[in-house]
């Protein structure tokens, strides 16, 4: 095998990504402190080799020179010409101070991870310490997407091998396989480990716990490899499944928490201009179903009730037979067209819970927009093929049913809807990751999402850099534990705190209703909502989707402020009496009472006028102003209850 340097291109980052150049020999290495040289096996480093990767480092260094990332503030001296990320130059610094036998980076979704990978592989290789590559994948789509991205740096792995091949062709330096495949027959991997130097690169090893015999197989087939490079964007799980190959340390109060070599949160990387600012726009509206005994029940979505009452509510928000979808896909789209108007092939990404529910948004979105748009059903072939012509054309929208959620990279897409009941703060790391990947400076990420405490919560914390836990601190509810994601091995787990309960009261969804309620940026709030269409909710659309951070934060400081003032000029002067509000009662006793009676005000002009309960409250929202009743006061609730009252009374 002969390895050459030559002009890295990965997947990760397209158009800041530079070409990066192999020492020619351990002298150049200025993080090594040995002056051994190269090996001198004749396969990897003859004298017509050397010279070839030296032209071609020359040649790649030149070109580079003039575009410079601007994400990269000082070029770094880092070997002969590397063009990397800065993150990357000290990771790999890091890296060869010691040359370990296992490292852990953790690095946020977007950052470049291939990228560092490939970098320390093509060293590696050059060097001679490592002469195979074994990649290890949680899905088939990522083993395609490491293969092309291994084969711009010339690196030839497959990633067809299946595990009755036994071993790969002499034509490869390497495979690419899944986590699954390893757990399936770790022999067939441990004698391709130990029949060569190898380097097994574990991407999203979080995966590694996900199955008991997932984890003894990956420990099985790798024990004995020569270098892990074990790579994560979330290193942390739902569970308390210990991950294979990484180390874990007691932190103050004794939990044993997992410990990276190297670490680069969004935090950071959104400093760096690495990764893209992303806005949160968060809708609530008024949800009703009907239970298995017949009885109709109605909720806010976002209101502060019971944790089954939220996740019905939400279940009845996503149904696609209701008026909440349609809505929120048409902002959506509305935010999408505007992003485009600084990036043209900005793309979208709707991912839902099920394929039914998947195939009904994508006729919706079909009605919006008149365009088809591309559907991803399953982790098959053929829907990698999809993935892959979506991130290569200019298209508007692709929905999927969760396997979009992790590593696979497209990175046009900026704007995103939460259409999934998944809760747990892994796959909405995971899912957010899919829209933050820049690649140029002042590009800005939307996703639009239902207003539940839960997912308000992880999208206001998004910057928070969390560690795998081995041990559940007593009393810990941080989101990070529950029981339900401990006994369920995916890769990716959904909250299922309500699941049995929808199981034993199968629901019927009867109305949805949505309204904007709000951004969320840099663990800030903006909005004061507004109906859907609304003054209020176009301020946020409507805003460019080409601005740097701080300019993003200086203009919903500003829209706010002028959402303020025009609540403040449009006070209802109705007349009428505030109402009564005992001082011996708090005033949510006084306000759930008004929307109980309200509520049931609601429902008997429905059967009077078959109108669906939706078109009452925006009618009477109309009427009366105000925001949606999560968000009304004590008075504008009144007002609507006295029209309701009105019109029963005088049968109009």
């Amino acid at each position: 095998m002969t390895v050459r340097s030559g002009g890295v291109s990965t997947a990760e980052y397209d158009d800041q990504e530079q070409p990066a150049t192999l020492w020619a020999d351990a002298d150049a290495n200025p993080a090594s402190g040995s002056a051994t040289g190269s090996p001198t096996r004749d396969d990897h480093h003859d004298t017509a080799a050397a010279a070839d990767a030296a032209a071609a480092a020359e040649a790649a260094g030149n070109a580079a020179a003039g575009h410079l990332s601007p994400a990269f503030p000082d070029r770094a001296a880092w070997g002969t010409a590397s063009k990397l990320r800065a993150w990357q130059v000290e990771a790999l610094t890091k890296y060869f101070e010691t040359e370990p036998r296992d490292f852990l980076t953790a690095a946020t979704p977007g950052a470049g991870k291939t990228t560092f990978a490939l970098r320390l592989a093509t060293e590696l290789l050059a060097r001679g310490t490592v002469d195979r590559l074994v990649v290890v994948a949680p899905t088939e789509h990522l083993k395609r997407q490491w293969a092309d991205a291994a084969d711009r740096v010339n690196i030839r792995i497959d990633p067809m091998f299946k595990n009755g091949d036994g071993m790969f062709g002499r034509h490869y330096q390497g495979v690419a396989i899944t986590y699954a495949q390893v757990g399936m027959n770790p022999e067939v991997h441990k004698t391709i480990t130990e029949g060569g130097r190898t380097l097994v690169i574990l991407d999203e090893v979080h995966h590694g716990g996900d199955a008991l015999t997932w984890g003894d197989g990956i420990r099985e087939a790798f024990s004995k490899a020569t270098r892990r490079l074990s790579l994560s964007g979330t290193p942390f799980r739902s569970d308390t499944a210990a991950i294979p190959f990484v180390q874990y340390a007691p932190d103050e109060q004794g939990i044993r928490t997992s410990v990276s070599d190297y670490n680069y949160g969004y935090g950071r990387a959104l400093a760096d201009g690495v990764v893209r600012p992303v806005l949160f726009m968060a809708y609530a509206g008024q949800m009703r179903w009907k239970t298995r005994m017949g009885d109709e029940m109605s909720a806010s979505l976002g209101e502060p009730v019971t944790k089954d009452i939220t996740a019905q509510a939400w279940r009845t928000a996503l149904s696609p037979e209701g008026e909440w979808m349609p809505a929120v896909l048409s902002a959506a789209d509305k935010r999408l067209t505007e992003v485009r108007r600084g990036v043209p092939d900005a793309g979208g990404l709707v991912v839902a819970t099920d394929t039914t529910t998947a195939r009904a948004y994508a006729r919706i979105l079909q009605r919006i927009t008149g365009e088809r748009p591309t559907v991803v059903l399953s982790d098959e072939a053929a829907a990698s093929s999809r993935i892959q012509a979506f991130a290569e054309d200019t298209s508007r929208w692709m929905v999927a049913v969760r396997m979009v959620s992790e590593g696979v990279d497209v990175p046009r897409l900026c704007v995103g809807v939460y259409a999934t009941s998944a809760s747990t703060p892994l796959f909405f790391a995971q899912l957010i990751g899919r829209f933050v990947r820049a690649r140029r400076r002042g590009e800005t990420a939307s996703v639009f999402l239902p207003s539940v405490p839960g997912l308000m919560a992880l999208a206001a914390t998004l910057e928070l850099e969390r560690d795998h836990a081995l041990d559940r601190p007593k009393g810990a509810d941080d989101g990070m534990y529950n029981p339900e994601d401990a006994m369920v091995a995916e890769a990716n787990r959904e909250d299922r705190a309500s699941e049995s309960l929808l199981d034993v009261q199968p629901f019927e969804a009867l109305d949805s209703q949505a309204s904007f309620d709000r951004v969320l940026y840099d663990g800030g709030e903006f909005g004061t909502g507004g109906a859907v269409g609304s003054l209020e909710e176009l301020d946020f659309i409507g805003i460019p989707g080409l601005l740097e951070p701080d300019q993003v934060r200086d203009l919903l400081r500003a829209r706010q402020a002028t959402q303020a003032k025009r609540q403040k000029g449009r006070a209802p002067k109705t007349g009428l009496p505030k109402a009564a509000e005992p001082e011996s009662r708090p005033m949510y006793m006084t306000i759930k009472e008004q929307r109980t009676e309200l509520a049931r005000l609601v429902s008997i002009w429905s059967r009077h006028s078959n109108e669906p309960h939706g078109a009452i409250h925006a009618e009477l929202r109309r009427i009366s102003g105000g925001p949606a009743v999560a968000q009304a006061s004590i008075e504008q609730i009144q007002k609507r209850i006295d029209v309701l009252r009105g019109r029963i009374g005088g049968r109009r």
